[in-house]
């Protein structure tokens, strides 16, 4: 079994920061890419940013020029440093993670979530 942890959230005044922490652990080979997802009340989940094994990165354009995704492979960890933070990215935020548990064998895992609340 593999598990993915998140921790970091929390509430934030507009325009402050905060760092999201996804830890995997369990039956792991490797870990492929690996996101940061969010969902906000009455609204559908969407990717906020992803990063592939070599480092490559990709962000929502709502987000792009304040978030930043990065990952620690020997941790097993990825991050997401939020900036310059809106209401409007006040949702659920869940890791997802592409995870090998044999040399040909892979799942995709999901975090339990954790709640960024932005509000004055």
């Amino acid at each position: 079994q593999v598990q993915l942890v998140e921790s970091g959230g929390g509430l934030v005044q507009p325009g402050g920061s905060l760092r999201l922490s996804c830890a995997a652990s369990g039956i792991i080979f490797s870990i492929g890419a690996m996101g940061w997802y969010r969902q906000a009340p009455g609204k559908q989940r969407e990717l906020v940013a992803g990063i592939t094994s070599d480092g490559s990165t990709n962000y929502a354009d709502s987000v792009k020029g304040r978030f930043t995704i990065s990952r620690d492979n020997a941790k097993k960890t990825v991050y997401l440093q939020m900036n310059s933070l809106k209401p409007d990215d006040t949702a659920v935020y869940f890791c997802n993670a592409d995870i090998r548990t044999s040399i040909l064998s892979r799942i995709v895992s999901w975090g339990q979530g954790t709640q960024v609340t932005v509000s004055s």
